[in-house]
């Protein structure tokens, strides 16, 4: 399996896990009941393309900046990797407090006009967990080696399917309430949970293996 494809499938996982499309679905539906289904597929449309902007503009930045502040890599992927594995924990074992949450959030969307961005997409869809998870994929990537530039090509391909999969989602999110309903988005929800928490935990030991190699360089 190359690199690029490997990235990808990493960071596709991660990201559908914490934005869950299909849970949000669920209550984006309840909130824009009153909408028609033109409204709220042209909601849909805009809130894929806003979400595609935050989870690049973190993958891509957030390393950066937090580097600016004298945070180094390794400490950026062990505190990103602790990050990652407590909120897959929390959504693994208490999903019901997560979704208590997002329907908090989306209900300031109830009544509003232009809710696109706030609060649909942020905090709703790409919250802080969403931009923490992004900024630690993007410190789990580097420029060396011979497929670097697939790694970084597979990890924004994942964050643009993941848009993607918001625009189809909240856009048939009636269909996906018939078709699953809570009970069987939330089992889906705990399946990718626990692929969310092992990806925490690669990227913690891949920022431990960086620091010990730092300390036996010296």
């Amino acid at each position: 399996m190359t690199g690029g494809l490997q990235t990808f499938l990493l960071a596709f996982t991660a990201l559908f896990s914490i934005v869950n499309p299909i849970g949000s679905a669920i209550i984006f539906s309840q909130v824009t009941g009153g909408r028609s289904h033109a409204e709220r597929t042209l909601l849909a449309r805009r809130i894929g393309l806003y979400a595609s902007l935050v989870m690049l503009g973190a993958l891509w930045a957030g390393a950066t900046v937090l580097s600016f502040f004298g945070v180094s890599l390794a400490a950026l992927r062990i505190a990103g990797g602790f990050v990652v594995a407590t909120t897959a924990w929390t959504l693994l074992t208490a999903p019901e407090r997560n979704e208590s949450k997002k329907e908090e959030q989306a209900s300031h969307a109830e009544g509003e006009e232009d809710v696109a961005f706030f609060p649909l997409t942020m905090p709703f869809t790409t919250g802080p967990g969403t931009i923490s998870v992004a900024i630690a994929l993007g410190s789990n990537l580097t420029w060396a080696g011979p497929d670097s530039a697939l790694r970084a090509l597979g990890a924004s391909l994942a964050a643009l399917a993941i848009a993607g999969c918001v625009w189809l989602a909240y856009a048939w999110a009636d269909r996906v309430v018939d078709l699953l309903g809570r009970a069987r988005a939330r089992v889906l929800s705990r399946l990718s949970a626990f692929l969310l928490l092992c990806v925490g935990t690669q990227i913690a030991l891949n920022g431990i293996s960086d620091f010990v190699a730092g300390l036996g360089g010296r």
